[in-house]
C-alpha cells in the first residue's frame, strides 16, 4: 500500500465535500489504483493490499466515481466498467469478492481467500457493480446486459432473504438510490417491482441495525447512521430519535485530532496493520463528516 496516495485521495475528498477542491484533482489521484485491465487495486481498500485489480477494490473505486459523478466517456470510467464486464460471472451473477491472490498480501483475516468463501460474501458487492454497469453503459450495450442479468439474480436473492449482513444491506440500498433513475427499465427486466424490493431491503435495515445504544461501544454493531445516511432516508421519522442519539454519540467518541478511531483489529500483520488503520481513520473521518453534514451537524 502508498501511504502517500491514500492520504492524498483522503484528502481531496474531504475537499470535493465541503467544496473545496475539483473532482479532476479526486479523479487523477483514483487512477494511480487502476490497472492496465481496466480494475483497480494497490490497497485502496485499506484491509487488503492485494495490487493486481479485484472486484472489491474496483468496488471501492466506484463509489468515489459516483461521489464525483464521473462522466462514462471518461477513460477512467469506461476501462472499469471493461473491467467489470470481463470479470462477472454469468452463472451466479456476481463477481468473486475475495481472491485467491489475496492470501500472498497483507490483509485482515475476512479478506483471506477459502474455498467456498463466496458464501460469505454473495452480492457485496456484486449488486453495486452491477448498478455501476447499468448507470455508466449505453442501454442496450454488452455491459448494461451484464448489469442487468447480474441484478435480476441479486433481487432473487434479496427476496428470498430472511436475513442480511449490515454490509450486503448496504450494498443494496446503495444499488436502489444507483437504479432508481432506471425504475421504468427496471420493471420490464425484473420479475419483482421496485417498490416491492425498497420495502424488502428496509425490512433487512431494520433487522441488523443495532438500536441498543448501551451496545454501541462493544465490538462492530451496524449503527443507525451506518444505515440510515440522511433525512431523506425512508426509515428517518420511524427512528429520528435512535439517530439523534447516534449523531452525539460519533461526537462523543471524537479525538483532540478530530477523527474517529476503528473498532477492529486484523490480529497478525503487527507491522502492516498501524498503516491500515490509519488510513482506515481517514476514510472512518470523511464518511462520517459526509453523514453528519447530510444532517446539518457540520
Amino acid at each position: 500500500m502508498d501511504e502517500t496516495k491514500c492520504k492524498t485521495i483522503g484528502s481531496c475528498k474531504v475537499g470535493v465535500l465541503f467544496e473545496q477542491e475539483s473532482s479532476d484533482k479526486v479523479r487523477t489521484y483514483l487512477a494511480t489504483f487502476q490497472n492496465k485491465d481496466g480494475g483497480f487495486g494497490h490497497g485502496i481498500e485499506p484491509d487488503f493490499w492485494l495490487p493486481n485489480s479485484s472486484p472489491m477494490s474496483t468496488w471501492t473505486a466506484g463509489q468515489i466515481l459516483l461521489e464525483i459523478d464521473a462522466d462514462p466517456n471518461d477513460e477512467i470510467v469506461s476501462s472499469m466498467v471493461s473491467y467489470l464486464t470481463n470479470t462477472a460471472q454469468a452463472e451466479t451473477g456476481m463477481w468473486s469478492s475475495v481472491l485467491p491472490e489475496n492470501n500472498n498480501y497483507p490483509h485482515a483475516p475476512w479478506w483471506h481467500w477459502e474455498d467456498g468463501v463466496q458464501r460469505n460474501w454473495m452480492f457485496n458487492p456484486g449488486v453495486e457493480l452491477a448498478a455501476f454497469l447499468v448507470h455508466w453503459s449505453e442501454e442496450g450495450s454488452e455491459p448494461a446486459a451484464t448489469g442487468w442479468h447480474s441484478i435480476e439474480q441479486a433481487v432473487q436473492h434479496v427476496m428470498n432473504t430472511e436475513q442480511m449482513d449490515a454490509h450486503e444491506v448496504n450494498n443494496f440500498q446503495q444499488f436502489l438510490k444507483i437504479i432508481s433513475s432506471y425504475a421504468t427499465t427496471f420493471h420490464t427486466k425484473i420479475r419483482y417491482s421496485f417498490e416491492d424490493v425498497t420495502m424488502k431491503v428496509l425490512e433487512l435495515v431494520e433487522q441488523c441495525m443495532e438500536i441498543n445504544v448501551s451496545a454501541w461501544g462493544t465490538g462492530y454493531k451496524a449503527l443507525p447512521l451506518d444505515l440510515i445516511d440522511s433525512p431523506n432516508h425512508p426509515l428517518y421519522e420511524k427512528y429520528s430519535e435512535v439517530i439523534e442519539e447516534n449523531i452525539n454519540f460519533y461526537w462523543n467518541q471524537l479525538s483532540e485530532e478530530g477523527i474517529w478511531d476503528i473498532s477492529w483489529s486484523w490480529g497478525n500483520y503487527p507491522e502492516d496493520f498501524p498503516v491500515a488503520r490509519r488510513y482506515w481513520q481517514g476514510v472512518l473521518a470523511v464518511n462520517r463528516y459526509k453523514i453528519l453534514k447530510n444532517f446539518d451537524c457540520v
